[in-house]
Parts: C-alpha cells; sequence; structure tokens
C-alpha cells in the first residue's frame, strides 16, 4: 500500500482520486471489509478525510456499509473487475496457445480475488479427452495447482491469514489440510519455480502451474491434464518449458500495464 505521503503533488481532485484508491485498497488488503479505524490504520489517512471520501464511495455503490457499521467492496467494482479480468485474458491468450502448442494439454490463467482462484482465460488441449475448467470457475486457492502457485510468492503470514479465513477444505484424499505443513510445501514450490497438483482438486488430474510476477494481481499459469497423459516424468520434462513461458508473459503483462 503506498502511504499518502509518498503520492506526491497534483491538485486537490487527483489528490482526491488517489486517497479514494487507497481506500479501496485497503478495503481489499483487509479481505474486503473492514471498520473506519481499520482503513485509518492500513492506509494512514486521516480519519475526517476517510469520512468524506468513504460516503462518497457508499453513494455510488463502489462501498457498501454492512449492518455492523464496517465498510465493504461494493458491487459495482464486480463490472470493472470483470472486465478487468478479460483484458488480462487477451494479454495472455498468445503464450496460452503456445503453452498448448508445446505441452499438447490444457493452458489456463487464473487470479487470485477475495481469497479465491479464478480463472479467467484459457485454451484447450486438442485431445479428444482434456480437461475443463471453466472460465469463470472460482476455486479455493490451497486446493489448486494455480492456487499453490500464487501463494508460494507471499509472506507465510499473509497465507496462514487467508487460510483461516478460507478454512482447508479437502477436495480429495490428497488435498493438502495442515497449514503448517502446507507452509512448508510451499516453500518447496518458491524454490523449484512451479507447482504440481497432484489430484488435488480432482482425482486423476495432474496440473504443473507457474506464478507469474510483476502483475497487478498475483495470478499464475498453468497446464493441466490426464495424469496418465501427463505422467510425473513428463511433467517434470515440461516444467522448464512453463517456467519460461509464464516468464515471458509476466513481462508482457508488466509492459501492458506501463502502457509499452
Amino acid at each position: 500500500m503506498t502511504s499518502p505521503k509518498q503520492t506526491g503533488g497534483g491538485g486537490g481532485g487527483v489528490q482526491s482520486l488517489r486517497r479514494a484508491f487507497e481506500l479501496l485498497e485497503g478495503l481489499a488488503d483487509t479481505g474486503g471489509e473492514a471498520s473506519l479505524s481499520e482503513l485509518a490504520a492500513t492506509t494512514g489517512l486521516p480519519m475526517p478525510t476517510i469520512h468524506r471520501l468513504i460516503r462518497t464511495l457508499v453513494e455510488l455503490g463502489y462501498v457498501r456499509q454492512n449492518a455492523n457499521r464496517h465498510y465493504a467492496l461494493g458491487s459495482r467494482l464486480i463490472r470493472l473487475g470483470e472486465q478487468a479480468s478479460k483484458q488480462f485474458g487477451t494479454w495472455a491468450r498468445p503464450h496460452l496457445t503456445e503453452l498448448v502448442d508445446t505441452t499438447g494439454e490444457t493452458a489456463n490463467l487464473a487470479v487470485l480475488e477475495r481469497d479465491e482462484m479464478v480463472y479467467v482465460a484459457q485454451v484447450p488441449s486438442k485431445h479428444s479427452m482434456r480437461m475443463f475448467t471453466e472460465v469463470g470457475r472460482r476455486l479455493l486457492p490451497h486446493g489448486t495447482g494455480v492456487g499453490k502457485a500464487v501463494l508460494s510468492q507471499l509472506p507465510p503470514d499473509e497465507v496462514r491469514a487467508l487460510l483461516r479465513r478460507t478454512g482447508m477444505p479437502a477436495y480429495t484424499p490428497h488435498t493438502h489440510t495442515d497449514p503448517e505443513e502446507f507452509i512448508s510445501h510451499l516453500a518447496d514450490i518458491a524454490t523449484q519455480g512451479y507447482a504440481l497438483d497432484e489430484s488435488e482438486q480432482e482425482l486423476g488430474v495432474r496440473c504443473i502451474a507457474v506464478p507469474l510476477t510483476g502483475c497487478p494481481v498475483p495470478a499464475a499459469v498453468s497446464v493441466s491434464g490426464p495424469e496418465g497423459r501427463l505422467t510425473p516424468e513428463i511433467a517434470e520434462r515440461i516444467a522448464p518449458t512453463a517456467i519460461e513461458i509464464g516468464a515471458r508473459l509476466s513481462k508482457s503483462i508488466a509492459e501492458q500495464e506501463r502502457g509499452g
């Protein structure tokens, strides 16, 4: 989060716009809901400024006030987020297509949104038997390759807080359900540069996932297929390709964000 002291010059209108976005990001950082005092602690903004801006954001529908007097992200942000996700997927499609052409398996792009992994783009395998994780599907991160790849890039305390909010339900007998063992598993993923989903979300499915870096939201790309076809040996062989394509996609997204 950028502190108010770092936002720099500009007129009052520009400063108000900056601070309004700091409030929205502050709400996102606290899990989507916070009290005014929590927002003050998160953003460093003066309480009178928070009162003034939050009233305007509530009137516009970008923030809502709950019965417990906490504030939460509003429904009008959903449309903006959906359109941003679609654009994100458009940037990724050529790289996902390259992954499919190289590996022969289905390629996906997913982002971390409100403690869930959301699939925002996919290029299907050319095989008649292929994986169908539809665009728009939301899954808890601990049970997916893309989720584990993303969480491997976060500080352990942030991961622990997320797991406390979501729990760790077992989707299959292979799903990780112990927080501390999972944290250790994420450290191994960070070291090797990719995550494996070994039938942890769906029996009979193996997935290789690579975290993206320098993106506006935590994200990962993956290659998934039947474990009989995407064997451990093949997964290990194609992992460097997935890492390399993921790195190029990260660079492309960063350039798009800069307007390059």
